[in-house]
Parts: C-alpha cells; sequence; structure tokens
C-alpha cells in the first residue's frame, strides 16, 4: 500500500501522534485486491427489531475508509484489505454484489431477509460508494425486508437513506462510534467526532424512518480490563437511551494487522479482552431498552477475546445464544477454574501494569 497521505483525505482531525504512527503502519502492506471481488461474504442469523433473520453479509471492497487513510483508529486493519488507488468504479461494485447474489444462491434454499452491507469504512461517504452504486444496490435489494448500511455520523442524511427507504426496506445505519466516552474515542481509538455527533446522525437515520445499530470496541488499546468492562457497560446503557438507536453491538477488540495495536500486542503492551468481560457486559446490560448482541472475531486465539483456552468454545457459544435469545441465564450454564482469574485482573489491573496476565 503506498503512504496514506492526509493532504489528500482528512487534516485538523484525530490526535496527530497517531495519525503519523498509523500512516506509516499502514505503508507497510504490500498485497494488492481485485476490485470485481467483494472483501468477504457469509449467511448467518442476527436478531432485530423486527425478530431473527437470516443475513446475508457483504464486505464490499473499496477504495478503503476516508479516515483510516488519513491514518485512522488505532486498532482498524481493514483499510489494509482495499483496493490501491483510493476508488472502485460503479461496475466493478456491481460486480462484487453479483458475486455475493452467487454466493447466496449456492449455499442457501431461500433468499435471506436481512442484506448487510459494510465496505469497512463509509457505505454513504460517496468517495467510498458513489451515489449511483448506493441507488443500483438498494434496487437489487428491493424485495428484501431488512438492509443494514455502514457508516461513520457525518456521512448520514435522511436524503442518502431514502434510496432504501422509499421501497419500503426496514433500514439501519450500523455506526462505529466505539465507545460513548468521548475522551476514550478521541485518545484511545483516534476517532475525531463526539457523542453529540451520534445523537445527531440517530436523528437524521430516524427523520428518514430507519434506525441505528451502535457498534462498540470492547477494550481499546490504552484501557485496563476493568476500565474497559466499565466504560463498555456504561456505553451501552447511553446508547440505548438515544431515541432511533435500538441495536448495539459490542465487538471485543481484536489484533488486525498495520494498526497501533498490532504493535503494542507485539512488544506485551496489549491484552484482547476476556470472553468473561464480554460475558458480563451482556449480563449487566440484558435489561437495556436495546438489543445488545456481540460476536466476537477470533474468540479463543491469542489475538482475539479469550479466556484459558479449555472454555473459550463454550463461552463463545453461550454469547451467541445470548445474542438471539437476549437471555442472561445462558451464562449460568458455563463456567471454568479460569474464571477467578479474570476476577483477579478486574479487581487488580491496572493502566501502569497491564496485561496482568496474557
Amino acid at each position: 500500500m503506498s503512504k496514506p497521505s492526509p493532504e489528500v483525505y482528512e487534516t485538523g482531525r484525530g490526535m496527530d501522534a497517531h495519525n503519523s504512527v498509523m500512516r506509516d503502519i499502514r505503508s507497510e502492506k504490500q498485497k494488492h485486491y481485485d476490485p470485481h471481488q467483494p472483501t468477504r461474504v457469509w449467511i448467518d442469523e442476527d436478531n432485530t427489531p423486527n425478530g431473527v433473520y437470516q443475513s446475508l453479509t457483504i464486505i464490499l471492497n473499496t477504495g478503503g475508509c476516508r479516515w483510516a487513510r488519513a491514518g485512522g483508529c488505532t486498532m482498524c486493519g481493514y483499510v489494509a484489505e482495499s483496493v490501491e488507488g483510493g476508488t472502485v468504479a460503479h461496475d466493478a461494485l456491481m460486480d462484487q454484489i453479483d458475486v455475493c447474489l452467487e454466493h447466496e444462491a449456492e449455499n442457501t434454499d431461500e433468499e435471506c431477509g436481512l442484506i448487510k452491507i459494510y465496505t469497512s469504512g463509509s457505505f454513504l461517504d460517496e468517495r467510498e460508494v458513489p451515489a449511483e452504486t448506493r441507488a443500483a444496490i438498494a434496487e437489487t435489494f428491493s424485495d428484501r425486508e431488512r438492509m443494514v448500511v455502514e457508516s461513520l455520523p457525518d456521512f448520514v442524511s435522511e436524503a442518502k437513506l431514502a434510496d432504501f427507504t422509499q421501497h419500503d426496506i426496514d433500514t439501519d445505519v450500523a455506526v462505529g462510534l466505539e465507545t460513548a466516552t468521548d475522551r476514550v474515542r478521541h485518545d484511545c481509538v483516534n476517532k475525531y467526532f463526539d457523542f453529540s455527533d451520534f445523537e445527531a446522525a440517530c436523528a437524521e437515520a430516524d427523520a428518514a424512518g430507519a434506525g441505528v445499530k451502535a457498534y462498540l470496541l470492547m477494550k481499546p488499546p490504552f484501557l485496563s480490563e476493568p476500565e474497559a468492562l466499565e466504560d463498555m457497560i456504561s456505553s451501552i446503557k447511553r446508547c440505548a437511551d438515544v431515541s432511533g438507536c435500538h441495536t448495539v453491538s459490542m465487538n471485543p477488540c481484536n489484533v488486525q494487522r498495520y494498526t497501533m495495536v498490532d504493535e503494542l500486542f507485539f512488544r506485551g503492551g496489549y491484552r484482547p479482552p476476556w470472553l468473561w468481560s464480554v460475558a458480563h457486559a451482556l449480563k449487566e446490560t440484558a435489561d437495556s431498552d436495546a438489543i445488545v448482541v456481540s460476536d466476537p472475531v477470533g474468540h479463543g486465539s491469542d489475538r482475539g477475546a479469550h479466556n484459558c483456552g479449555e472454555c473459550d468454545d463454550l463461552v463463545q457459544k453461550a454469547i451467541k445464544d445470548f445474542n438471539l435469545r437476549q437471555d442472561e441465564t445462558v451464562f449460568e450454564q458455563v463456567s471454568c477454574e479460569c474464571e477467578t482469574t479474570w476476577e483477579l485482573v478486574i479487581e487488580a489491573e491496572t493502566s501502569y501494569n497491564m496485561p496482568l496476565v496474557r
């Protein structure tokens, strides 16, 4: 990847030191990607305000997140999977949609009711996905029941969402808020917007007849395990209180290549969150006025949320069960001796001795 330049994309936002380091790290990527092939596509199940749907998740391969090319978030390496040059043509993006439809046809007997489209950036940023492409994608999936599209709050507007809502598709915007605490978002994640901008995006979506799904980051770098857990519980509750935000997705931080988190992890300065922390946060917020879910990527591995290695799959299974049922009693069915170690970490780990346990 050619070294990103802030002059081309964004200046005057985020932390200058973070952005400078992140640009250097991202420039190490050498692999190139086909603009006619999506980054990923898979079929799963998702809980929504209208019940559980079979879902088709699409990760479009675009020119990459505008903010990531300026430096961007300390934990996010997805821009390293983007097409070189900063832009992908309309026809190539629609070729990617065709590939995803073929995947759906080959792997399920019926069309998925829920379509989720991500770009590892902002689907509503017209420098990533042109307005022509957005309208064409909306038309392609106009017979589906529900859509989720990803965006930073800056780009959420009633007019853009109307491309979907005019087809009577229940539409949601997935916003990478990461935390409701501005200082943590600015200093640990290096995201430039405030919680008030998220609230404004929720209002804009509501005006369009759409909803919002907030994505929160469990354990950003520079936070100890107890600090991260406390911030997550508080953030879920604050998001659930925002009108229009009906779902909160807790994303445990995983260590991705070409990121500051990867540099910290390599030097022994970062451990991904415990799965026990994820389960605890879900239990503590089960009564929130929002659906709260989590899908720990890379669970059980050193680079993903993990416990001791013996109980990881069982706890992950309980988390997935909770996602669909929203019943915290599922966690009563899993236990392990390592829970005592996690409790010690929650009691004793501080910002100057982390990670207390690898």
